[in-house]
């Protein structure tokens, strides 16, 4: 509830800001000028950040060239144009100025240094006209900002928004987006390829809608705060994710909260968070590890997997991998969940279905099964405390017998002992 009023202000009053950077005095430039863990999490949205149209009546106009750089030091809207190398966007304004940018048809390739570099600002949102192709790049080895790791495409020290009715496509040797506040996707279509996190976040990561797809070296969207471990959630309401990633597709400190959109993942793991909750949406998850992970990296949360909703298939690779892997509780009231592999839930907690529909290996099961292969053998579950090859831990045979037909006294199955 909290969630939502808040976004009903900040719509109120970020609008009127919004309407004022129109008419906010132009840039200079160097060129031209905790929460509740079973609570449904919504984003806070305002209404300049769901805005995708592009309005440039009043905006000023900034036009790239080769080795310059355009810096932006007061509140307004810019619209950038132009193709350019090892050429920078810098936003340098005030603590409460809201700045947008419009691309323009921008195409930037840069050798060690962000395409668009927030230094201060408010919030920044980046918005691509509606038609446009724009194009960031950086390819070599990135240089640091005096004690400032400048290490993606779009590198943010403050709030930084994403949207529009063009296409993005950022190709990094490092991190694409790097926000040391809040990232927030709105719309477009944004296709990264980088070699480390696509989208990487301090505090949250909010996707409300657009096309994002993603090939990472690392992970896909990556939330924390590594002074903080109260900080860094990943909420999803909406939008297509396509996520091919070499660790974990979605990775949050605290949170990962799913209320809607079309997800395909494909990683070492899916969706991984102290507290993993799914109310909603089309997910699909193909994962070499766990597909769906809960495991203790925050103070702030109960470390669980909740699903209320949605549709929710995971393929699992072989070996030692769980569908869904909870270090705690594990609770299913709703939504379909279809999973296929030698594991299909593992949870050291408690678990309860009260509702949904849970499918194993193509059969639908009432209960929840635990296989407990990756946290040790516990008794509980499926395995009934046996080990692998079917004997118990002692080395007995589940019905008493020693593995070579004797009885514990000595005895064989016959009643005789070994020497009779």
């Amino acid at each position: 509830m909290l969630k939502k009023l808040s976004a009903i202000i900040l719509t109120a009053l970020l609008a009127a800001s919004l309407t004022a950077c129109g008419t906010s005095a132009p840039a200079s430039s160097s060129s031209t000028a905790s929460s509740d863990s079973t609570a449904i999490v919504t984003a806070a949205y305002t209404e300049g950040d769901l805005t995708q149209a592009t309005d440039t009546s009043g905006s000023t106009d900034l036009t790239l060239s080769d080795g310059k750089t355009l810096t932006i030091t007061a509140a307004g809207v810019y619209t950038v144009s132009g193709n350019a190398k090892n050429a920078s966007v810098i936003v340098e304004a005030g603590k409460e100025d809201k700045v947008q940018i419009i691309l323009n048809g921008v195409n930037i390739t840069n050798d060690s240094t962000p395409a668009v570099y927030v230094k201060s600002a408010d919030e920044v949102v980046v918005t691509t006209a509606a038609g446009t192709t724009n194009t960031l790049a950086v390819t070599g080895t990135f240089t640091d900002d005096g004690d400032t790791k400048t290490d993606a495409v779009i590198f943010a020290k403050d709030d930084l928004t994403l949207g529009g009715e063009g296409t993005l496509t950022l190709t990094s040797s490092k991190n694409g987006i790097s926000g040391k506040d809040d990232v927030k996707v709105t719309g477009g279509t944004i296709t990264i390829d980088c070699a480390a996190d696509a989208i990487e976040a301090n505090n949250d990561i909010e996707v409300s809608d657009g096309a994002l797809t993603i090939k990472s070296q690392k992970d896909g969207l990556h939330a924390e705060n590594d002074k903080d471990n109260t900080q860094g959630s990943i909420t999803i309401d909406g939008g297509t994710l396509n996520i091919t990633s070499s660790s974990d597709a979605i990775q949050a400190t605290t949170t990962a909260v799913i209320n809607g959109g079309t997800l395909s993942l494909t990683a070492s793991e899916g969706i991984e968070a102290t507290n993993v909750t799914i109310n909603d949406g089309n997910i699909t998850i193909e994962a070499s590890d766990d597909g769906i992970n809960a495991s203790n990296k925050s103070s702030s949360q109960k470390v669980a997997v909740t699903i209320n909703g949605g549709n929710i298939k995971i393929t699992m690779g072989q070996g030692d991998t769980d569908g869904i892997d909870s270090n705690g509780d594990l609770t299913i009231t709703g939504g379909t969940i279809d999973i296929t592999g030698q594991s299909a839930c593992d949870y050291d907690g408690t678990a309860q279905k009260t509702g949904g529909t849970l499918i194993v290996n193509g059969a639908e099961t009432d209960t929840i099964p635990n296989q407990m292969m990756g946290g040790g053998m516990g008794g509980r579950g499926d395995m009934g405390g046996q080990m692998p090859n079917g004997q118990m831990p002692n080395g007995q045979m589940p019905g008493g017998q020693m593995p070579n037909g004797q009885m514990p006294n000595g005895q064989t199955t016959n009643g005789q002992t070994p020497n009779a």
